[in-house]
């Protein structure tokens, strides 16, 4: 694979153009990357008392509704967001998905998944004492993402 950049100082917008033989994983893997770096996420603002926060995206952990709010965790705090969770899934990079109707959680931080028959498997992340429930429907997809993660890393 060669990779050529050219300058054009015409340009009004960036532009990216991939040529290829065929779509392989490969590609995918590369596409997905680009709309990563290159999302428009807005950046959001966290709330805590009466004060406004702005950390990166990367430190979340974990965004939970909780008594008709959302709380956005990291390893040692818990902030408030003015978003929903359906808001938030449009939004947030790939790093992110659904694992419950409450929860949406960034897979670059999971330690751990206790796996249970029988109900919702248990999520732990590294350095922090904080857990959250995977329900059996959003299981599979959280698989899969933690899979399309491992093939990107090798």
């Amino acid at each position: 694979m060669k990779i050529i950049i050219e300058l054009q100082e015409n340009l009004v917008e960036d532009e990216i153009i991939m040529k290829c033989k065929k779509i392989d994983s490969n590609i995918q893997k590369i596409q997905q990357v680009i709309l990563d770096v290159t999302s428009k996420a807005p950046k959001l603002s966290f709330y805590k008392d009466d004060k406004e926060y702005y950390i990166s995206i990367d430190e979340i952990l974990f965004f939970e509704t909780s008594d008709k709010r959302i709380d956005a965790h990291t390893a040692n705090e818990v902030y408030n967001v003015k978003y929903r969770l359906y808001e938030l899934e449009e939004v947030l990079s790939h790093n992110f998905t659904r694992v419950s109707k409450s929860t949406i959680l960034n897979v670059n931080h999971i330690f751990s998944i206790n796996r249970s028959l029988t109900s919702s498997n248990l999520v732990q992340f590294y350095k922090s004492h904080k857990q959250v429930y995977v329900s059996r429907y959003y299981y599979k997809i959280l698989k899969d993402r933690l899979e399309e993660r491992r093939n990107y890393e090798n």
